[in-house]
């Protein structure tokens, strides 16, 4: 007998992926799906840590992370309502470890579906195999937008882009953070991204109030 929360559970996954799935693949994912709910700040997972599930995001948006040799991070993209993690699917085919950090970026919820069904789904759904396609497609083409930022944008464009980038998976024109966290995210001092900030301020482009940035210019 199905209960309230399985039945919760099955609306929601063909409200986001009906559209999208075959009806027997939707019934497999509701069958083996384990739901889960994390708060802003919460990690997922960790550099090293073995893979076991593959997420996909139901609400809410997460930041994907890399570490250098020295330990410092970069921020690679996010995933938001919809998505999968690109870096995640490699590593699953390949039976690896992490090779990145996920953080919430707000507070989500998600469905981890075991790794073992991966490479089933892959052969037996053309769905499954073209949203595969997609998400790698999709996440290359933000690690190709992160490298161009890197190579070719001067740090206060890039603290704008990573601000925008920020209210938009967050749909929020205020954006809660610190200083501290923006450096950690774009691989600089905190002492660069307060005075960029400053400058922003200046030229009416954002607010700065305390850990929350009102981004004025969209």
């Amino acid at each position: 007998m199905q209960t309230r929360k399985d039945q919760e559970l099955q609306e929601q996954i063909e409200e986001q992926y009906g559209y999208l799935f075959e009806e027997e693949l939707l019934k497999e994912i509701e069958a083996v799906a384990v739901k889960r709910i994390v708060k802003e700040g919460d990690f997922l997972m960790d550099i090293g840590e073995p893979i076991l599930f593959m997420p996909l995001i139901m609400s809410g948006a997460i930041k994907i992370l890399s570490e250098d040799s020295g330990g410092d991070e970069l921020l690679l993209y996010f995933i938001e309502k919809g998505d999968t993690c690109a870096m995640t699917l490699s590593c699953c085919l390949q039976k690896g470890k992490s090779k990145i950090r996920a953080v919430a970026e707000s507070d989500a919820e998600m469905l981890m579906i075991p790794i073992e069904k991966m490479e089933e789904w892959m052969g037996r759904y053309r769905s499954w195999r073209q949203f595969i396609l997609d998400s790698y497609h999709d996440r290359m083409e933000e690690l190709l937008e992160t490298v161009d930022t890197l190579a070719f944008m001067n740090m206060d464009e890039r603290l704008f882009k990573y601000l925008k980038d920020k209210a938009m998976v967050n749909q929020n024109e205020f954006i809660q953070t610190t200083h501290q966290e923006i450096a950690a995210d774009l691989h600089t001092s905190r002492v660069v991204i307060s005075r960029l900030l400053k400058k922003m301020e200046h030229d009416g482009k954002i607010k700065l109030n305390r850990s929350q940035i009102h981004l004025i210019e969209l």
